[in-house]
Protein backbone atom coordinates (compact mmCIF):
# COMPACT_ATOMS: atom_id res chain seq x y z
CA UNK A 1 0.00 0.00 0.00
CA UNK A 2 1.44 3.34 -1.18
CA UNK A 3 1.51 6.02 1.14
CA UNK A 4 -1.17 8.79 0.25
CA UNK A 5 1.71 11.62 -0.23
CA UNK A 6 3.18 9.61 -3.00
CA UNK A 7 -0.56 8.54 -4.45
CA UNK A 8 -1.58 12.50 -4.46
CA UNK A 9 1.78 13.02 -6.16
CA UNK A 10 1.41 10.85 -8.94
CA UNK A 11 -1.92 11.86 -9.58
CA UNK A 12 -0.59 15.02 -9.98
CA UNK A 13 2.10 14.39 -12.15
CA UNK A 14 -0.21 12.05 -14.29
CA UNK A 15 -3.04 14.80 -14.41
CA UNK A 16 -0.47 17.54 -15.52
CA UNK A 17 1.21 15.26 -18.38
CA UNK A 18 -2.65 14.46 -19.73
CA UNK A 19 -2.85 18.02 -19.66
CA UNK A 20 0.10 18.71 -21.96
CA UNK A 21 -0.74 15.72 -24.17
CA UNK A 22 -4.34 16.67 -24.76
CA UNK A 23 -3.32 20.13 -25.87
CA UNK A 24 -0.11 19.25 -28.08
CA UNK A 25 -0.93 15.80 -29.35
CA UNK A 26 -0.22 16.92 -32.93
CA UNK A 27 3.43 18.16 -31.82
CA UNK A 28 6.67 15.67 -31.51
CA UNK A 29 5.97 14.94 -27.66
CA UNK A 30 8.62 12.58 -25.76
CA UNK A 31 8.38 11.20 -22.41
CA UNK A 32 11.28 12.98 -21.47
CA UNK A 33 10.55 16.76 -22.34
CA UNK A 34 7.07 15.96 -20.87
CA UNK A 35 8.65 14.62 -17.26
CA UNK A 36 11.40 18.04 -17.30
CA UNK A 37 8.20 20.31 -17.86
CA UNK A 38 6.45 18.75 -14.88
CA UNK A 39 9.59 18.55 -12.76
CA UNK A 40 9.65 14.99 -12.44
CA UNK A 41 12.00 12.66 -13.73
CA UNK A 42 11.36 10.05 -16.47
CA UNK A 43 11.26 7.26 -13.85
CA UNK A 44 8.44 8.67 -11.78
CA UNK A 45 6.28 9.83 -15.04
CA UNK A 46 6.38 6.14 -15.76
CA UNK A 47 5.01 5.08 -12.78
CA UNK A 48 2.28 7.60 -12.29
CA UNK A 49 1.41 6.56 -15.93
CA UNK A 50 1.46 2.66 -14.98
CA UNK A 51 -0.14 2.84 -11.61
CA UNK A 52 -2.10 6.04 -12.07
CA UNK A 53 -3.38 5.40 -15.82
CA UNK A 54 -2.53 2.04 -15.91
CA UNK A 55 -1.34 2.99 -19.22
CA UNK A 56 2.51 3.90 -20.64
CA UNK A 57 2.88 7.24 -21.96
CA UNK A 58 3.30 6.28 -25.58
CA UNK A 59 -0.08 4.30 -25.21
CA UNK A 60 -1.81 7.40 -24.00
CA UNK A 61 -0.39 10.04 -26.70
CA UNK A 62 -1.08 7.34 -29.47
CA UNK A 63 -5.18 7.12 -27.80
CA UNK A 64 -5.27 10.88 -27.80
CA UNK A 65 -3.94 10.88 -31.20
CA UNK A 66 -6.19 8.27 -32.76
CA UNK A 67 -9.10 10.06 -31.00
CA UNK A 68 -8.44 13.55 -32.82
CA UNK A 69 -7.86 11.41 -35.95
CA UNK A 70 -11.20 10.16 -36.29
CA UNK A 71 -12.74 13.33 -35.10
CA UNK A 72 -10.62 14.58 -38.52
CA UNK A 73 -12.03 11.77 -40.44
CA UNK A 74 -15.64 12.07 -39.54
CA UNK A 75 -15.92 15.88 -40.50
CA UNK A 76 -14.48 15.34 -44.46
CA UNK A 77 -12.50 18.58 -44.36
CA UNK A 78 -9.39 17.28 -44.69
CA UNK A 79 -7.01 14.50 -46.57
CA UNK A 80 -5.78 11.28 -45.05
CA UNK A 81 -2.16 12.43 -45.51
CA UNK A 82 -3.32 16.19 -43.79
CA UNK A 83 -4.62 14.52 -41.04
CA UNK A 84 -1.33 12.25 -39.71
CA UNK A 85 0.58 15.48 -39.88
CA UNK A 86 -1.74 17.49 -37.92
CA UNK A 87 -2.15 14.20 -34.97
CA UNK A 88 1.72 14.35 -34.85
CA UNK A 89 2.71 11.95 -37.89
CA UNK A 90 5.24 12.57 -40.40
CA UNK A 91 4.57 9.29 -42.43
CA UNK A 92 1.02 9.04 -43.67
CA UNK A 93 1.63 4.96 -43.69
CA UNK A 94 2.98 5.33 -39.86
CA UNK A 95 -0.42 6.76 -39.28
CA UNK A 96 -2.37 4.66 -40.94
CA UNK A 97 -1.01 1.35 -38.93
CA UNK A 98 -1.41 3.03 -35.92
CA UNK A 99 -5.09 4.40 -36.72
CA UNK A 100 -6.09 0.50 -37.94
CA UNK A 101 -4.67 -0.97 -34.74
CA UNK A 102 -6.70 1.20 -32.42
CA UNK A 103 -9.76 1.73 -34.30
CA UNK A 104 -10.03 -1.86 -36.81
CA UNK A 105 -10.22 0.01 -40.12
CA UNK A 106 -8.08 1.74 -42.19
CA UNK A 107 -8.20 5.54 -41.83
CA UNK A 108 -10.21 6.02 -45.54
CA UNK A 109 -12.10 2.49 -44.96
CA UNK A 110 -13.16 4.38 -41.22
CA UNK A 111 -14.41 7.54 -43.15
CA UNK A 112 -16.50 5.62 -45.80
CA UNK A 113 -17.89 3.89 -43.29
CA UNK A 114 -18.87 7.00 -41.60
CA UNK A 115 -20.22 8.35 -44.54
CA UNK A 116 -22.60 5.99 -45.42
CA UNK A 117 -23.64 4.09 -41.95
CA UNK A 118 -23.16 7.29 -39.35
CA UNK A 119 -21.66 7.66 -36.56
CA UNK A 120 -22.87 4.46 -34.70
CA UNK A 121 -22.15 2.43 -36.98
CA UNK A 122 -18.67 3.40 -37.40
CA UNK A 123 -18.22 3.20 -33.60
CA UNK A 124 -19.46 -0.70 -33.36
CA UNK A 125 -17.23 -1.50 -35.69
CA UNK A 126 -14.64 -0.40 -33.66
CA UNK A 127 -15.59 -1.57 -30.48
Amino acid sequence: MQRPATVRHRTSLYDEACSIVEAEYGDDLALDDIARRVASSRRQLQRAYAEIGQTTFRDHLTAVRMDRAADLLRARTLTVREIAQRVGYRQPAQFAKAFRRQHGLAPSEYRARERFAGPQAAAQLAA
